[in-house]
């Protein structure tokens, strides 16, 4: 299987060169491959996070290999993987990362644990498997490489596996939603989704309480826009990846939560 693009998803950020250090290597190694940065903003070590990215952005992904480094353990017993499913193929951190985007690809899932050093930079750096490993895989599967010439194949039921974020509606009709992310906007993502409107009966328009530990909760609306409020208000609403988010038109929703966002959120109609 070749590939053209290359896509990168990582927690490195851009202050220390790590991005750059990615692009080098792709292009030593594959001068032609288009390279998109999908994120390089995961929140530090944030493995789940990562994996969410990763498989929403399938969805409008090309036939790509797909890198993913999100990786707390780099340098130590998790092991460094290749996954092929449908026309894509994985490279990263078996630690969960990969496995949720590559189920999303199609059936057919292959895995191989990256142990031909072959395949790697010369002079590994244990700190550093996204430049040294993941990177000159990947290049190395897109100019046409086997899965089994970059390792040794396993059973892809090995593979780690995290637990889905839960959203679910209570006996007494308030759901409880856990959050997954504040983006830059301030927009608090949940668990919840178009599911968990519908239970709890939903319409443009309803007002809704977002309980936190504040008194009284947030009070917010219904809606399908940040434009269905007036400027500063609250609105709660299907967010671009389908999850259910509190936003404030104009204004930033997780100021509304106290210091912060706690794990788990309830909503129930006002």
């Amino acid at each position: 299987m070749r590939f053209d693009c290359m896509t990168l998803t990582t927690d490195y950020g851009y202050g220390a060169g790590f991005v750059g250090a990615l692009h080098a290597v792709a292009y030593r190694i594959a001068p032609s491959l288009t390279v998109i940065d999908v994120d390089h903003s995961v929140p530090p070590q944030d493995v789940r996070l990562g994996a969410l990215r990763l498989e929403r952005f399938l969805r409008i992904a090309p036939d790509a290999v797909h890198v993913g480094v999100v990786d707390p353990g780099v340098g130590g017993s998790r092991r460094p993987i290749a996954v092929e499913c449908g026309s894509h193929s994985f490279v990263g951190p078996d630690n969960g990362l990969l496995v949720w985007a590559a189920e999303a690809a199609g059936p057919g899932m292959r895995a191989a644990v990256l142990d031909n050093e072959g395949f790697w930079l010369a002079d590994r750096s244990r700190t550093f498997d996204g430049r040294d490993v993941f990177v000159p895989v990947a290049a190395r599967l897109a100019a046409g490489a086997g899965l089994t010439d970059a390792g040794t194949e396993v059973d892809p039921a090995t593979l780690v596996r995290l637990e889905r974020p839960v959203a679910r509606v209570r006996a007494d009709g308030v759901a409880e939603v856990e959050v997954l992310q504040v983006d830059g906007f301030g927009n608090v993502q949940t668990s919840g989704d178009r599911g968990t409107v519908a239970e709890l009966g939903l319409r443009a328009g309803t007002r809704v309480v977002i309980g936190v530990e504040v008194a009284g909760g947030v009070s917010a609306t219904y809606g399908a826009t940040f434009a269905d409020v007036g400027l500063g208000q609250a609105v709660l609403l299907i967010d671009s990846d389908g999850c259910l988010a509190l936003s404030v038109n104009g204004g930033r929703a997780d100021r509304l939560l106290g210091d912060g966002p706690p794990a788990v959120l309830t909503v129930a109609p006002a």
